[in-house]
Protein backbone atom coordinates (compact mmCIF):
# COMPACT_ATOMS: atom_id res chain seq x y z
CA UNK A 1 0.00 0.00 0.00
CA UNK A 2 1.42 3.03 -1.32
CA UNK A 3 0.47 6.72 -0.90
CA UNK A 4 -0.26 6.69 -4.88
CA UNK A 5 -2.29 3.98 -3.97
CA UNK A 6 -4.48 5.94 -1.41
CA UNK A 7 -4.12 9.12 -4.05
CA UNK A 8 -5.53 7.43 -6.63
CA UNK A 9 -8.08 5.51 -4.88
CA UNK A 10 -9.43 9.05 -3.36
CA UNK A 11 -10.01 10.47 -6.39
CA UNK A 12 -11.67 7.17 -7.83
CA UNK A 13 -14.11 7.25 -5.18
CA UNK A 14 -15.09 11.14 -5.73
CA UNK A 15 -15.10 11.06 -9.45
CA UNK A 16 -16.95 7.68 -9.68
CA UNK A 17 -15.07 6.77 -12.86
CA UNK A 18 -11.70 5.38 -13.24
CA UNK A 19 -11.56 6.58 -17.42
CA UNK A 20 -11.87 9.91 -16.24
CA UNK A 21 -9.03 9.49 -12.86
CA UNK A 22 -6.69 8.20 -15.28
CA UNK A 23 -7.50 11.31 -18.17
CA UNK A 24 -6.77 13.51 -15.33
CA UNK A 25 -3.26 11.74 -13.95
CA UNK A 26 -2.15 11.21 -17.75
CA UNK A 27 -2.50 7.48 -17.71
CA UNK A 28 -4.21 4.47 -18.55
CA UNK A 29 -7.40 3.04 -17.13
CA UNK A 30 -5.51 -0.03 -16.67
CA UNK A 31 -2.99 1.60 -14.66
CA UNK A 32 -5.73 2.98 -11.62
CA UNK A 33 -7.08 0.29 -11.64
CA UNK A 34 -3.91 -1.45 -10.44
CA UNK A 35 -4.09 0.82 -8.03
CA UNK A 36 -7.58 -0.31 -6.43
CA UNK A 37 -6.46 -3.74 -6.92
CA UNK A 38 -3.22 -3.63 -5.04
CA UNK A 39 -5.26 -2.01 -2.01
CA UNK A 40 -7.69 -4.89 -2.58
CA UNK A 41 -5.38 -7.38 -1.93
CA UNK A 42 -4.10 -5.77 1.16
CA UNK A 43 -7.14 -4.86 2.75
CA UNK A 44 -8.48 -8.55 1.65
CA UNK A 45 -12.24 -6.83 0.44
CA UNK A 46 -14.01 -5.30 -1.96
CA UNK A 47 -13.51 -1.39 -1.96
CA UNK A 48 -15.24 -0.39 -5.37
CA UNK A 49 -18.82 -1.90 -6.80
CA UNK A 50 -19.36 -1.25 -10.72
CA UNK A 51 -22.16 0.51 -11.69
CA UNK A 52 -23.72 1.12 -14.72
CA UNK A 53 -22.32 4.60 -15.00
CA UNK A 54 -18.97 4.44 -12.95
CA UNK A 55 -18.26 3.24 -9.71
CA UNK A 56 -18.89 3.64 -6.09
CA UNK A 57 -17.18 3.04 -3.10
CA UNK A 58 -18.01 -0.21 -0.78
CA UNK A 59 -18.72 0.19 2.94
CA UNK A 60 -15.36 -1.29 3.32
CA UNK A 61 -14.10 1.90 0.78
CA UNK A 62 -15.81 4.53 2.38
CA UNK A 63 -14.39 3.66 5.69
CA UNK A 64 -10.77 3.73 3.54
CA UNK A 65 -11.72 6.93 1.86
CA UNK A 66 -12.44 9.16 5.01
CA UNK A 67 -9.74 7.87 6.26
CA UNK A 68 -6.99 8.49 3.46
CA UNK A 69 -8.27 11.85 2.27
CA UNK A 70 -7.75 13.02 6.03
CA UNK A 71 -4.22 11.66 6.17
CA UNK A 72 -3.12 12.69 2.50
CA UNK A 73 -4.88 16.41 2.83
CA UNK A 74 -2.69 16.35 6.29
CA UNK A 75 0.59 14.65 4.89
CA UNK A 76 0.89 17.08 2.23
CA UNK A 77 0.37 19.94 4.14
CA UNK A 78 3.15 19.38 6.33
CA UNK A 79 5.56 18.73 3.35
CA UNK A 80 4.58 22.27 1.86
CA UNK A 81 5.21 23.50 5.40
CA UNK A 82 8.34 22.34 5.57
CA UNK A 83 9.25 23.37 2.49
CA UNK A 84 8.55 27.12 3.38
CA UNK A 85 10.68 26.30 6.25
CA UNK A 86 13.28 24.99 4.36
CA UNK A 87 13.05 27.99 1.51
CA UNK A 88 12.43 30.97 3.73
CA UNK A 89 10.17 33.54 2.11
CA UNK A 90 9.44 31.56 -0.61
CA UNK A 91 6.40 28.78 -1.11
CA UNK A 92 2.78 29.29 -1.89
CA UNK A 93 -0.30 30.23 0.01
CA UNK A 94 -3.82 28.69 -1.49
CA UNK A 95 -7.02 29.75 -0.99
CA UNK A 96 -10.79 28.88 -1.98
CA UNK A 97 -13.49 31.58 -2.05
CA UNK A 98 -16.04 32.60 -4.10
CA UNK A 99 -16.38 34.60 -7.14
CA UNK A 100 -16.46 37.84 -6.24
CA UNK A 101 -15.07 37.19 -2.70
CA UNK A 102 -10.75 39.03 -3.69
CA UNK A 103 -12.59 41.91 -5.37
CA UNK A 104 -14.29 42.67 -2.18
CA UNK A 105 -12.46 41.31 0.57
CA UNK A 106 -9.17 40.67 -0.48
CA UNK A 107 -7.68 43.38 -3.15
CA UNK A 108 -5.81 45.54 -0.99
CA UNK A 109 -4.21 42.79 1.33
CA UNK A 110 -3.10 40.63 -1.57
CA UNK A 111 -1.26 44.03 -3.36
CA UNK A 112 0.08 44.52 0.37
CA UNK A 113 1.22 40.98 1.26
CA UNK A 114 2.58 40.80 -2.89
CA UNK A 115 4.43 43.51 -2.06
CA UNK A 116 6.08 42.05 1.33
CA UNK A 117 6.69 38.76 0.00
CA UNK A 118 7.20 39.31 -3.72
CA UNK A 119 8.69 35.38 -3.76
CA UNK A 120 5.42 34.03 -2.81
CA UNK A 121 3.13 31.82 -5.24
CA UNK A 122 -0.49 33.10 -4.39
CA UNK A 123 -3.27 30.52 -5.86
CA UNK A 124 -6.83 31.31 -5.67
CA UNK A 125 -9.37 27.89 -6.54
CA UNK A 126 -13.40 29.73 -6.99
CA UNK A 127 -16.12 27.29 -5.38
CA UNK A 128 -20.12 28.41 -5.65
CA UNK A 129 -20.65 27.90 -1.81
CA UNK A 130 -19.37 28.03 1.52
CA UNK A 131 -19.91 24.57 1.46
CA UNK A 132 -17.85 23.74 -1.60
CA UNK A 133 -15.37 25.64 0.27
CA UNK A 134 -15.55 23.34 3.38
CA UNK A 135 -15.27 20.07 1.16
CA UNK A 136 -12.56 21.62 -0.98
CA UNK A 137 -10.52 22.65 2.24
CA UNK A 138 -11.31 19.05 3.61
CA UNK A 139 -10.35 17.13 0.63
CA UNK A 140 -7.35 19.40 -1.33
CA UNK A 141 -3.95 21.17 -0.87
CA UNK A 142 -5.49 23.56 0.25
CA UNK A 143 -4.44 26.38 3.34
CA UNK A 144 -7.35 28.79 3.63
CA UNK A 145 -11.18 28.73 2.63
CA UNK A 146 -13.12 32.15 2.80
CA UNK A 147 -16.78 31.51 3.66
CA UNK A 148 -20.05 32.52 4.99
CA UNK A 149 -19.78 32.01 8.79
CA UNK A 150 -22.20 28.64 9.65
CA UNK A 151 -22.64 26.25 12.45
CA UNK A 152 -19.92 23.83 13.06
CA UNK A 153 -18.40 21.78 10.55
CA UNK A 154 -16.23 18.11 11.11
CA UNK A 155 -12.76 18.98 10.72
CA UNK A 156 -13.29 22.44 10.10
CA UNK A 157 -12.14 25.14 12.45
CA UNK A 158 -14.09 29.05 11.70
CA UNK A 159 -12.71 32.35 12.53
CA UNK A 160 -15.38 35.50 11.80
CA UNK A 161 -13.14 38.34 10.27
CA UNK A 162 -15.95 40.90 9.87
CA UNK A 163 -19.94 41.33 10.57
CA UNK A 164 -21.66 42.69 7.87
CA UNK A 165 -24.69 44.46 8.19
CA UNK A 166 -27.81 43.80 5.98
CA UNK A 167 -29.08 46.86 3.37
CA UNK A 168 -31.55 47.39 1.47
CA UNK A 169 -30.63 48.17 -2.26
CA UNK A 170 -32.86 50.36 -4.33
CA UNK A 171 -32.75 52.87 -7.12
CA UNK A 172 -32.20 56.39 -6.26
CA UNK A 173 -35.46 57.09 -8.02
CA UNK A 174 -37.61 54.87 -5.22
CA UNK A 175 -39.88 55.98 -3.44
CA UNK A 176 -38.14 53.90 -0.55
CA UNK A 177 -34.44 55.60 -1.48
CA UNK A 178 -35.20 58.73 1.34
CA UNK A 179 -35.55 56.68 4.03
CA UNK A 180 -32.48 56.79 6.52
CA UNK A 181 -33.39 53.41 7.82
CA UNK A 182 -36.00 50.03 7.63
CA UNK A 183 -36.68 48.86 10.93
CA UNK A 184 -38.87 45.23 11.42
CA UNK A 185 -42.27 46.78 11.02
CA UNK A 186 -41.43 49.11 8.13
CA UNK A 187 -39.66 46.27 6.45
CA UNK A 188 -42.85 44.30 6.94
CA UNK A 189 -44.72 46.73 5.15
CA UNK A 190 -41.93 47.03 2.49
CA UNK A 191 -41.98 43.48 1.63
CA UNK A 192 -45.13 43.19 1.33
CA UNK A 193 -45.27 45.58 -1.19
CA UNK A 194 -42.55 44.66 -3.76
CA UNK A 195 -40.74 41.62 -4.52
CA UNK A 196 -37.27 40.45 -3.98
CA UNK A 197 -33.80 39.89 -6.13
CA UNK A 198 -34.02 36.19 -4.23
CA UNK A 199 -29.95 35.18 -3.18
CA UNK A 200 -28.52 32.08 -3.88
CA UNK A 201 -30.41 29.49 -2.62
CA UNK A 202 -28.01 27.22 -1.69
CA UNK A 203 -25.96 29.73 -0.21
CA UNK A 204 -25.35 30.26 3.68
CA UNK A 205 -25.86 33.82 3.26
CA UNK A 206 -29.43 33.24 1.53
CA UNK A 207 -30.23 30.54 4.58
CA UNK A 208 -29.37 33.18 6.99
CA UNK A 209 -31.24 35.62 5.52
CA UNK A 210 -34.81 33.50 5.43
CA UNK A 211 -33.89 32.11 9.01
CA UNK A 212 -33.51 36.14 10.37
CA UNK A 213 -37.03 36.96 7.90
CA UNK A 214 -38.49 34.00 9.46
CA UNK A 215 -37.81 35.17 13.13
CA UNK A 216 -39.37 38.18 12.36
CA UNK A 217 -42.57 37.22 11.19
CA UNK A 218 -41.31 38.78 8.03
CA UNK A 219 -42.49 37.38 4.63
CA UNK A 220 -40.48 38.36 1.17
CA UNK A 221 -41.56 36.78 -2.34
CA UNK A 222 -39.79 36.57 -5.23
CA UNK A 223 -39.31 35.74 -8.77
CA UNK A 224 -35.81 36.44 -9.40
CA UNK A 225 -32.98 34.65 -8.41
CA UNK A 226 -29.28 35.42 -8.58
CA UNK A 227 -25.65 33.58 -8.29
CA UNK A 228 -24.06 36.38 -5.94
CA UNK A 229 -24.40 39.73 -3.93
CA UNK A 230 -23.23 41.77 -6.93
CA UNK A 231 -25.81 40.47 -9.56
CA UNK A 232 -28.40 41.35 -7.14
CA UNK A 233 -27.07 44.69 -6.34
CA UNK A 234 -26.63 45.19 -10.59
CA UNK A 235 -30.46 44.23 -10.91
CA UNK A 236 -31.51 46.62 -8.33
CA UNK A 237 -29.36 49.19 -9.79
CA UNK A 238 -31.31 48.42 -13.32
CA UNK A 239 -34.24 48.78 -11.67
CA UNK A 240 -35.35 45.07 -12.33
CA UNK A 241 -36.23 44.65 -7.95
CA UNK A 242 -35.05 45.09 -4.53
CA UNK A 243 -32.00 43.07 -3.39
CA UNK A 244 -31.36 42.73 0.51
CA UNK A 245 -27.81 41.85 0.60
CA UNK A 246 -24.88 42.28 3.30
CA UNK A 247 -22.77 45.92 3.07
CA UNK A 248 -19.95 44.71 1.69
CA UNK A 249 -16.36 46.58 3.21
CA UNK A 250 -14.97 49.23 0.49
CA UNK A 251 -18.04 49.23 -1.56
CA UNK A 252 -18.72 53.00 -1.76
CA UNK A 253 -21.79 53.98 -3.55
CA UNK A 254 -20.82 57.16 -5.20
CA UNK A 255 -22.86 60.44 -5.39
CA UNK A 256 -23.84 60.11 -8.75
CA UNK A 257 -24.89 56.70 -8.44
CA UNK A 258 -28.41 55.67 -9.15
CA UNK A 259 -28.16 52.44 -6.44
CA UNK A 260 -29.12 53.84 -2.49
CA UNK A 261 -28.74 51.46 0.55
CA UNK A 262 -30.74 51.39 2.85
CA UNK A 263 -29.33 49.88 6.62
CA UNK A 264 -31.70 46.79 8.02
CA UNK A 265 -30.52 47.31 11.79
CA UNK A 266 -32.91 44.67 12.90
CA UNK A 267 -31.48 41.87 11.12
CA UNK A 268 -28.41 40.41 12.76
CA UNK A 269 -25.29 41.00 10.69
CA UNK A 270 -24.20 38.31 8.55
CA UNK A 271 -20.51 36.80 9.86
CA UNK A 272 -17.93 35.76 7.26
CA UNK A 273 -13.99 34.73 7.63
CA UNK A 274 -11.36 32.32 7.52
CA UNK A 275 -11.59 28.30 7.52
CA UNK A 276 -9.02 26.13 8.28
CA UNK A 277 -7.94 22.34 9.01
CA UNK A 278 -6.48 23.47 12.07
CA UNK A 279 -5.30 27.43 13.21
CA UNK A 280 -1.97 26.11 15.04
CA UNK A 281 -1.18 23.32 11.89
CA UNK A 282 -1.35 26.72 9.68
CA UNK A 283 1.39 27.06 7.23
CA UNK A 284 3.21 30.65 8.66
CA UNK A 285 2.78 32.67 5.52
CA UNK A 286 -0.77 31.44 4.77
CA UNK A 287 -1.06 32.65 8.52
CA UNK A 288 0.69 36.22 7.75
CA UNK A 289 -1.91 36.49 4.36
CA UNK A 290 -5.23 35.55 6.32
CA UNK A 291 -4.03 38.33 9.15
CA UNK A 292 -2.99 40.95 6.45
CA UNK A 293 -6.47 40.47 4.93
CA UNK A 294 -8.27 40.04 8.15
CA UNK A 295 -6.52 43.89 8.64
CA UNK A 296 -7.50 45.04 5.77
CA UNK A 297 -11.23 44.05 5.80
CA UNK A 298 -11.69 45.65 9.50
CA UNK A 299 -10.40 48.97 8.24
CA UNK A 300 -12.67 49.24 5.52
CA UNK A 301 -15.40 48.13 7.23
CA UNK A 302 -14.34 50.82 10.32
CA UNK A 303 -13.79 48.12 12.12
CA UNK A 304 -11.33 47.81 15.13
CA UNK A 305 -9.12 45.15 15.99
CA UNK A 306 -10.32 42.57 19.22
CA UNK A 307 -7.63 40.40 20.16
CA UNK A 308 -6.31 36.87 19.74
CA UNK A 309 -6.74 37.05 16.21
CA UNK A 310 -10.37 37.90 15.97
CA UNK A 311 -11.72 40.45 13.84
CA UNK A 312 -15.44 42.22 13.74
CA UNK A 313 -17.11 45.38 12.28
CA UNK A 314 -17.35 48.71 14.48
CA UNK A 315 -19.99 48.12 17.47
CA UNK A 316 -20.88 44.08 16.23
CA UNK A 317 -21.00 41.35 18.45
Amino acid sequence: MTLDDLRVFVAVCRAGNLSAVARELGCTQSAVSQHVKRLERETGVSLLERQPRGVVPTPAGRVLCEAAAGSIAGLELALRHIDDLANGETGSVRVTTGGTTVRHFMSEAIVDFRRRYPKVSLEFRTETSSRSCFDALTAGNLDLAWVTIDGPVRGIEQRPVVHLPWVLAVRTDDPLADRPCATTAELTDILAEIRLIRLPQNSTSGARLDAAFAELGVRSSSDTGVADWDTALLLAELGLGHAVVPALPGRLVPGDSPLRLIPLPDLPPLPVGWAVRRWDALAPLARVFADTVAHCCTDAAGGVERGDGIWEAEGRR
